[in-house]
């Protein structure tokens, strides 16, 4: 289908003409399309050329009918990709493979290039192992470069051998931030046209948490690795025409209520209606009172609540906070008069908006809230928090320790363990002197993330908190461990210019580094005598972060309940000490004077916060802080690395060249059956990316630990999973790996536990499947509803492949997940719906067997000889949903497609 010229239209900005595809020129109601759709017809219009676009694609779209579910199969054509290092190393670890697996089949090496700008972002490789010290950000930094040296210097390669592909060195900051502070576009101009054409900016990423650059009015969401590197290469994103969910903003914050509140409040209220796999719309008279930073708050935490997006209309706080971040004048006045062009203005746009559904929430209904032990979503009055958290530990015991079978222990040396009814109390000693430590402990307290650290009001009510505190003679508990780890190095900036960096410092929240930390269980260790204390007394103690992700196991592995909340509440935690005290009532400390202090003697009030975050925050510190955002300084200069095309894969612990395309055909073969295949995993409901990909700390008691050892890796060195995402033999030893799994074929363990079948021998995950992959027998996977939850995460793909898994059959799967499956040629089959293994009486120990699949097959059979010879079977849903990822599974991966249709 040809562009025509007749959906072109002029736009005139400071006398130079401006061409753009104008959505008024189609022959339909556009006013009636939510500003998500209308982003997405623009984007076919204008690739209208292209042989994934069909004109009906157009029509269906444009149609805009919300009254049946849609089956239309549309493409997105994001304008750039943005990366953080451990989503994407990997990443361009399988581009540098693909170059050699080019070379191999006699193909064009360099046609394996990104077509679009790609960022990557260093900032996950930060870990908090030193704290609470003056000079706690350079000695991590410094700890931070030399354990990740081959990692970042593959990464200097890329930078080099790859067109179109920019680094970001570490300690700049959050991908998140820099995205939303600088690298956004909003508006896209191509200047290689003969006149100029403007477009929205659009993204995809490889971090769940892309979605902060919604409350831009950017839309873009988070994809696995392999989708982004497809979309780098030149491929379309497919996607059926999306539900859109509208959600109506009314009122205004009340007195003491942050974005933080707020965002709990609407992840506790989406995840209710159930928008998992939809996009979200804000709208409302409420927006004119939410600032980006707050409107970033809501739309980072998208995936939290389930959606893919969660969109803010472009209006005067967007033109308010690109003139403050340092946008061009001609930028800023592009942007508002195509937006106005285009009908993607401000609240007009969404006036006569039809939604799937429309929701609402009254601002002025937030109250102070944190959300946890587990989940995001599960959001607890500030008021209900100390009981809540009792009673979850009462269930806890109950389920795990009879209170029969409690008695009171007295032991002598490092850690005294004493049970006094239900209250346990562990001694313990550290710098010369001696503390209990307490059930219920905070023993991390964590001011980080992308969520919050881009929103200056809330880090600044913190450091005001800290400093009424440190007036009054108040100090952090001693078993806690303090940390400061904001997304940006603007923030340091305002806050000493307003005088309370060193109020923070004071409180023992120093800087520690400039990424994401506790967040993504980049925690760092314990104090030994207080990791050795939780351990002796086997104690359930807590962490308090101003994060978006809380599950299980991921924080920290000693710390079996983590909770988010808003900065200053971190800080008002760190001060408590202990999730048993109810810190609206009771004090948080005593004053130098012998007075008890509450959390209302330090909370500041709105107009304390407003002063100083318009005094203090200005858009020179924007334009000077990214005025150099590309120089790593001296370190990142004297990284040696290859200049050439293909790159040389020295040994390596880190980086390692993949086997995804060993002995790959130039053709691909036809789907096959599964045949006699065992189940590896039994998983129950809501098992997240975390618990299948390897994240966190490599435990010295591991497979992943074993391998390092033999190829001479000190434990000391050993660094987390996350940053070994590059070497394939570290992670598929990780893989279902998560010291809190819960595999149902190995009952009464957690951790990377099967058993293996038909003998029922307990073993490791990783042996298991490679006895398994010996014996040429394939495996396949068992879960619930919400497999996959999480973070967007390539190797909870790429893992199961490498052991061995064939197929996965869930109750239910997240949308990000479902989609790596099928990019790394994983079959994803779903229960019918009410239906479930326990439908079956399916215990894990059977053998199953499923025909080979065809294009735009919706069912297949599943067939079951269980342990005593009886035969079942059953029919499963497909769950690939669009011909283009059909074509993904024959080629055995997305990657094999790209390589292919290359050749």
């Amino acid at each position: 289908m040809k562009v025509l010229n007749k959906h072109i239209s002029t736009l005139t900005v400071q006398g130079k003409d401006y061409h753009y595809f104008d959505l008024s020129r189609l022959n339909t109601d556009t006013k009636r399309l939510p500003l998500t759709a209308k982003i997405l017809l623009e984007n076919l219009l204008r690739h209208s050329d292209e042989k994934y676009v069909q004109e009906e694609d157009i029509e269906n779209l444009a149609k805009w009918d919300t009254a049946f579910a849609s089956d239309t199969e549309i493409a997105f054509v994001p304008s750039r990709v943005v990366l953080q290092d451990f989503t994407g190393v990997p990443a361009v670890v399988d581009l540098a493979a693909m170059r050699n697996a080019m070379l191999d089949l006699g193909g064009d090496p360099n046609k394996i290039n990104p077509l679009k700008p790609v960022d990557l972002v260093i900032d996950h490789s930060i870990m908090v192992d030193e704290f609470g010290k003056a000079d706690s950000f350079e000695r991590n930094t410094e700890i931070e470069v030399e354990r990740n040296k081959e990692r970042y210097q593959f990464l200097k390669w890329g930078q080099s051998a790859f067109d179109n592909f920019k680094v970001v060195p570490p300690g700049k900051g959050i991908v998140h931030q820099v995205n939303l502070e600088y690298l956004a576009r909003v508006t896209f101009i191509d200047e290689q046209k003969s006149t100029p054409l403007l477009y929205p900016d659009t993204l995809v990423g490889t971090d769940s948490h892309t979605t902060m650059i919604n409350g831009l009015g950017v839309l873009g969401w988070g994809v696995g690795g392999i989708e982004a590197e497809a979309a780098m290469l030149g491929q379309p994103v497919t996607m059926l025409i999306p539900e859109v969910i509208g959600m109506e903003l009314k009122g205004k914050l009340p007195a003491g209520a942050t974005a933080t509140d707020l965002v709990l409040a609407v992840t506790e209220q989406l995840r209710a209606f159930g928008v998992v796999g939809k996009f979200v719309e804000f709208f409302g008279a409420g927006l004119k009172h939410l600032t980006v930073a707050d409107r970033a708050t809501l739309a980072n935490m998208s995936p939290e609540y389930g959606a893919t997006c969660g969109l803010f209309p472009i209006d005067e706080q967007t033109i308010k906070y690109l003139e403050l971040t340092g946008r061009s004048d001609l930028q800023i006045e592009i942007i508002e008069a195509y937006s106005k062009a285009q009908g993607m203005w401000g609240s007009e746009a969404q006036e006569h908006a039809e939604y799937h559904a429309t929701l609402s929430m009254d601002l002025n209904s937030v109250v102070p809230a944190i959300a946890g032990p587990k989940r995001p979503q599960d959001r607890i009055n500030l008021d209900q928090a100390s009981t809540s958290f009792q009673r979850w530990i009462t269930e806890q015991n109950e389920l795990i320790i009879p209170p029969s079978s409690k008695q009171k222990a007295n032991f002598d040396g490092e850690g005294g363990v004493e049970n006094i009814g239900s209250k346990t109390t562990v001694a313990y000693r550290d710098n010369n002197q001696d503390f209990d430590l307490n059930e219920g402990a905070v023993v991390i307290a964590a001011i980080t993330s992308c969520t919050n650290t881009s929103n200056p009001s809330v880090l600044v009510a913190a450091a005001l908190l800290a400093k009424k505190a440190n007036e009054l003679g108040l100090k952090v508990k001693p078993w806690v461990k303090t940390s400061f780890a904001p997304g940006s190095q603007v923030v340091t900036e305002y806050l000493n210019k307003a005088g309370l960096s060193q109020e923070l410092d004071k409180m023992g929240f120093n800087l520690v580094g400039y990424g994401c930390t506790t967040c993504i269980g980049n925690s760092g260790p314990l104090p030994e005598a207080i990791s050795n204390a939780i351990r002796q007394g086997d104690l359930t103690v807590t962490s308090v972060l101003s994060g978006n992700r809380n599950f299980e196991g991921r924080i920290h592995s000693d710390v079996k309940a983590n909770y988010l909340a808003s900065p200053p509440l971190v800080v008002a935690y760190a001060l408590a000490g202990n999730m048993k005290v109810d810190i609206t009532k009771e004090p948080l400390g005593t004053s130098s004077a012998g007075k008890p202090v509450y959390l209302q003697d330090l909370w500041p009030s709105q107009q304390e916060i407003q002063e100083i975050v318009t005094r203090v925050v200005n858009k020179t510190m924007f334009t000077e802080k990214y005025g150099s955002v590309y120089d790593g300084g001296d370190i990142w200069e004297k990284l040696e690395t290859v200049d050439a095309d293909i790159y040389n894969w020295p040994d390596s612990s880190y980086v390692k060249k993949p086997t995804f395309f060993e002995n790959m055909p130039a053709e691909p073969e036809a789907t096959k059956a599964i045949v006699n295949a065992r189940c590896l995993l039994k998983l129950s409901d809501s098992v997240t990316t975390d618990h299948i990909s390897p994240a966190g700390a490599i435990g010295k008691e591991t497979p992943a630990a074993d391998y390092l050892r033999a190829h001479n890796v000190e434990q000391k060195d050993f660094n987390s999973y996350g940053s070994r995402r590059g070497n394939h033999e570290v992670m598929m030893r990780g893989t279902f790996a998560n010291v809190r799994l819960k595999n149902q074929l190995a009952p009464g363990t957690e951790g990377g536990f099967t058993c293996k079948q038909p003998s029922g021998e307990q073993m490791t995950v990783f042996e298991a499947a490679n006895q398994y992959i010996a014996e040429n027998t394939a495996s396949i996977v068992i879960a619930g509803k919400e497999y996959g939850t999480g973070s967007s995460r390539d190797w909870a793909a790429k893992g199961p492949l490498l052991l061995g898994v064939k197929a996965v059959i869930a109750e239910t799967y997240e949308r990000i997940h479902r989609s790596n499956l099928i990019g790394m040629g994983i079959l994803p089959l779903q229960f019918k719906q009410g239906e479930g293994a326990s439908t079956y009486n399916l215990t894990g120990a059977e053998q199953f067997s499923i025909q080979a699949i065809d294009a735009g097959q919706k069912q297949v059979k599943v067939e079951v000889l269980k342990p005593d010879g009886e035969n079942i079977s059953f029919e499963a849903d497909i769950r690939i949903d669009t011909p283009n990822e059909f074509e993904y599974f024959r080629h055995g991966g997305i990657l094999q497609y790209v390589i292919r249709s290359l050749l």
